[in-house]
């Protein structure tokens, strides 16, 4: 790919680009792109995120993934705990192979 400097702007050929839009991946002169979310886009891109509905967007997918891990790693601790706690309220006979044991089969 051919560095910035020798780019020109996609709406006016005849400047020089100075930035290159991360949505679509053209290159813009300064008064083609403007400031989002601390990224430079174009203004076909702008109007794109601006209908982007508010779950769907950069920070809110992240807080939403960060929010669905921790549940998760949540979940998965009562899990095991509840698992725990069945084990650990067996009878200790169960535990020696002695609750399985009918004295009337066992021969003597």
């Amino acid at each position: 790919m051919e560095p910035l400097a020798t780019q020109r702007c996609f709406n006016h050929a005849e400047r020089e680009a100075v930035a290159r839009c991360p949505e679509c991946g053209r290159f813009f002169c300064r008064e083609c792109v403007t400031e989002h979310d601390d990224r430079a886009v174009c203004a076909a891109c702008l109007r794109k995120l601006a209908h982007v509905p508010l779950f769907q967007r950069r920070g809110v997918v992240h807080l939403v993934h960060f929010v669905q891990g921790a549940a998760s790693v949540v979940l998965a601790w009562f899990w095991f705990y509840l698992v725990g706690q069945g084990l650990l309220s067996l009878p200790d006979s169960f535990h020696e192979r002695t609750l399985w044991q009918v004295p009337w089969l066992e021969k003597e």
